[in-house]
């Protein structure tokens, strides 16, 4: 019998070439540890901690591109950048003082750090890591700056503060603000850029904001003491973090109603979904873990030891 070695080499070649897709199907979750100065890299396939990046500083906001992690750092006052594939800090982009919540914009090409004692958005080229906007707001201590998905606008919250700020991203400026509760916090837009979700700490509240009008549509309450905000990526969804109660509320978004309340660690903070939508990490700071919840049962399926006072969460 004659054996083709062309087609056997090419199978080969395919199932190896399967088995590298494979594992790098699943995304990996990061997890800024502002205690321990690390970073832990969660597997989301197997939600088991596979490393860790040591920053010699205090990790607190944190955005995944592709190939390259940005953080904020407390002592340094800089923006930094991990290059993922060595998994080491290569570059530092100077800040003001305690820069806090890190946002990329949809194309990669823009970042977003709210500076908390400047009272400031700086808005950085993610291409040439230069400042190119440093925009002042009227909240003291800015905590986030997040992007709609269309890149038009980004709404700011900061701790002392009962508005939520609106910035035109193309004019560097800020043009209006819309008042909610007192000390905003998390924001997540549906996908259409249409809808935002606000949470505010003091009084335990959601608030839904209609983004082309500026006007907010729903009052929502959510556990004590609600946080973090994440939005899932069919829209359908939205996930509040309850830091007092320990628990995520899950909203839904056509009716504005809680529809279940989810346990997860102490002190729950800053989360972040896996791009199919199917996992939530939520970072627990004073339990010093990372829980999962799958989205769809909304059952919580584990709790993942890191470092000690995880911040939140980004998923590549």
């Amino acid at each position: 019998m004659r054996v083709n070695f062309k087609i056997i080499r090419s199978f080969a070649c395919a199932l190896a070439l399967s088995s590298v897709a494979s594992a790098d199907a699943e995304p990996y979750a990061y997890v800024p540890n502002e205690g321990s100065g690390t970073i832990s890299i969660i597997d989301t396939a197997t939600d088991a901690t596979v490393g860790e990046i040591k920053t010699g500083g205090r990790p607190r906001g944190i955005a995944a591109s592709p190939t390259l992690l940005y953080f904020s750092d407390l002592p340094s006052s800089a923006l930094k950048v991990v290059d993922l594939k060595n998994r080491a800090v290569t570059a530092q982009v100077a800040l003001g003082k305690s820069p806090e919540g890190v946002y990329l914009s949809r194309d990669n090409k823009t970042l977003s750090v709210a500076v908390e004692e400047s009272n400031s958005v700086a808005l950085i080229d993610t291409a040439t890591l230069q400042v190119v906007a440093n925009i002042p707001v009227k909240g003291k201590n800015p905590e986030h700056a997040v992007f709609s998905p269309d890149g038009a606008w980004l709404y700011v919250s900061a701790e002392e503060a009962d508005t939520v700020e609106v910035i035109d991203v193309a004019r560097r400026a800020q043009v209006g603000a819309i008042k909610v509760g007192q000390r905003p916090r998390g924001i997540a837009f549906t996908p259409d850029s249409r809808r935002a979700y606000i949470a505010c700490e003091v009084e335990s509240m959601v608030y839904a904001v209609d983004v082309p009008t500026r006007s907010v549509i729903a009052s929502i309450k959510a556990g004590e003491f609600s946080n973090g905000v994440v939005m899932h990526p069919q829209g359908n969804r939205v996930y509040v973090s309850n830091g007092r109660s320990a628990s995520v509320s899950v909203i839904d978004v056509p009716s504005n109603k809680v529809v279940a309340n989810i346990p997860v660690g102490q002190r729950p903070w800053n989360m972040a979904i896996t791009p199919d939508g199917r996992k939530l990490y939520v970072a627990n700071g004073r339990s010093n873990s990372v829980s999962v919840i799958d989205t769809e049962s909304e059952k919580k399926l584990a709790d993942i030891a890191v470092g000690n006072l995880p911040w939140g969460v980004a998923v590549r």
